[in-house]
């Protein structure tokens, strides 16, 4: 089962997501609340990975990490990170192993958790000022793709930037790069907008992630950075183990939203 009506507070849904009764997309759900994207690494590699966030911080804006071996992040709620995300990818050097609900049986001592912001933050002020965010209104997952934005290099993690895209009329366009920079912990203003040809996407109705949502005649694509990036850059460094939240299913946590902003 993964319904459960948008209204869930943060506690509660991280409650259904801990006992396996909510898998699904995040997006809209628990109104208020900062949902983060989920990178775990072993120590080894975590010095080179938090210099990545810190050298990329549209794609990778931190927001959180915690201590070798620790599941938890204090600032952030009461959270058991091995249950806490609906769906989570494992990756063994570099490559996606499999895809599970619960990762109790492969937590390590020396694993380290690193919390970054994620777009649905800003999709509520967006939805705030007016503005329909298609994906929820649709109820699918954002779509994301794989771009041709290189992303600094950090030790052995690099690559391109991946990018989700909303559809807007070109005033309201203007007013999300408004209402996003506001929002730097949360991906901030757009990094793209117009032809997505010129950041290497060929097809819109074919996403790398998440889903296609409808692209009406006078609108156009607006793309923000993503923060599934550090999956791409984590193929390209093959860590020897590397656990992601699956896109689309993030960390809900209970810091307000309002907390990111910048007034």
């Amino acid at each position: 089962m993964s319904e459960l009506p948008p209204q869930t507070t943060s506690q509660s849904l991280r409650a259904q997501i801990r006992t396996g009764a909510f898998t699904g997309n995040t997006s809209g759900h628990a109104p208020g609340h900062v949902q983060c994207n989920i990178v775990i690494l072993p120590k080894a590699w975590a010095g080179d990975f938090l210099r990545f966030c810190q050298l990329n911080p549209k794609p990778c804006p931190l927001v959180a990490s915690g201590q070798p071996g620790d599941p938890g992040l204090p600032g952030l709620g009461d959270i058991d990170i091995r249950t806490d995300v609906p769906r989570y990818r494992i990756y063994r050097d570099g490559a996606l192993a499999e895809e599970v609900t619960d990762i109790q049986a492969l937590w390590q001592d020396d694993l380290v958790t690193f919390a970054l912001g994620c777009s649905f933050s800003f999709e509520e002020a967006l939805m705030a000022d007016g503005l329909e965010v298609r994906n929820i209104a649709e109820g699918v997952n954002v779509p994301m793709y794989r771009s041709t934005i290189a992303c600094a290099e950090a030790g052995p993690f690099r690559g391109n930037m991946v990018v989700s895209m909303r559809p807007f009329l070109a005033a309201d366009a203007i007013r999300a790069v408004q209402i996003c920079t506001r929002f730097p912990s949360v991906h901030g203003a757009p990094v793209h907008l117009g032809d997505p040809a010129l950041i290497g996407i060929e097809e819109l109705d074919a996403p790398d992630y998440g889903d296609a949502v409808t692209m009406k005649p006078d609108e156009l694509p607006v793309f923000w950075a993503c923060g599934v990036t550090p999956q791409v850059a984590l193929e390209q460094a093959r860590p020897p183990l590397c656990i992601t939240h699956s896109p689309g299913c993030m960390l809900v946590t209970d810091l307000p939203n309002s907390r990111l902003a910048i007034l």
